[in-house]
């Protein structure tokens, strides 16, 4: 395997751009290194979305993150969908382009759900061609993301993140790694989150996601609407340990605090990679507060826990 860097630098610690902020961020202009935006909420040109947008892109770089090209399905890719975004990308110049390892429409009909896909040869070979035609449309590598899941497939023969790490060499693409998503699989489908961390290739990971989740006890649902909990954050601990410095952001979708209140969550991501990897050249480019103006958190000793006390069984359909 080849050692050359394939990925784009540490850009520092972003926000997922969302509406109840755009006011804000145009009057306070906060020391943010950058936004993730929700590309189909922007597909359209004009109105007041795309004003935002554009006017917080001119300010601050962006990525693009989608949720439906749905890259596994078995209908054709959706072309129009495809061009639009390449129009929105050569509107707004985004840093990378994103989406989901799933499928979310069959016959033409959306599910809005990210859905899992089998884990088998024959569904890398087909994900694989897929990407390969979204990237010569766009026109630049894919970062595809890992989703949580809440079902396994009896076909399946091998683990998702071999899966993952086969299309994404296969495709030549990127990969956008979700902290949050892979604990809740862990909790749901009984492995250990480091097993995953450990065989994804380190020269393929450009971004990270944190988020919260809602915990159910015999189950773990991605809902994006609680803070990062403690078990995210160790695992992000672990993420930085094994990739570095990786372009990290928090997703909020629903029970969206006032920015300060997710700026402060963020300025805690910060303060886990400075701790993880003290003096890092990288962490030291990012435009977010300095530490001394961070609250007293953890220290570095106290992060390092055992949360994956998964229970023993395992049900496939």
């Amino acid at each position: 395997m080849s050692e050359q860097k394939i990925t784009q630098d540490f850009i520092g610690f972003g926000l997922g751009l969302r509406t109840d902020h755009f006011e804000y961020i145009l009057q306070h202009q906060p020391a943010i290194d950058w936004f993730e935006v929700l590309s189909e909420n922007y597909l359209v040109a004009g109105g007041k979305p795309r004003y935002y947008l554009e006017a917080i892109a001119e300010q601050y770089p962006v990525v693009m993150h989608g949720v439906s090209m749905s890259i596994g399905s078995t209908d054709p890719l959706d072309m129009d969908y495809l061009k639009s975004l390449k129009k929105l990308s050569n509107d707004i110049n985004p840093k990378w382009i994103s989406d989901h390892i799933c499928w979310t429409s069959i016959h033409g009909v959306n599910s809005h759900d990210l859905l899992p896909l089998p884990y088998t040869e024959e569904t890398v070979k087909h994900v694989a061609e897929r990407v390969k035609i979204a990237q010569d449309v766009l026109g630049r590598r894919l970062l595809l993301e890992n989703v949580s899941s809440y079902l396994s497939y009896k076909d399946s023969t091998m683990d998702e993140w071999d899966f993952l790490s086969q299309v994404a060499e296969e495709a030549d693409c990127l990969i956008l790694l979700d902290i949050n998503n892979i604990y809740v699989s862990a909790r749901n489908h009984f492995f250990n989150p480091l097993d995953y961390l450990n065989k994804i290739d380190p020269r393929r990971v450009q971004q990270f996601h944190l988020a919260g989740h809602s915990d159910y006890g015999e189950y773990v649902i991605d809902t994006h609407d609680h803070d990062v909990p403690p078990s995210v954050w160790t695992l992000y601990q672990a993420a930085l340990e094994r990739f570095g410095p990786i372009s990290t952001m928090i997703e909020r979708d629903a029970n969206i605090p006032d920015f300060p209140v997710l700026y402060q969550e963020l300025l805690e991501a910060q303060k886990i990679a400075e701790l993880t990897l003290p003096g890092h050249p990288a962490l030291s480019q990012s435009s977010l507060a300095p530490m001394g103006a961070i609250s007293p958190m953890s220290t570095n000793e106290d992060l390092i826990q055992d949360p994956y006390q998964l229970p023993s069984k395992k049900v496939a359909v």
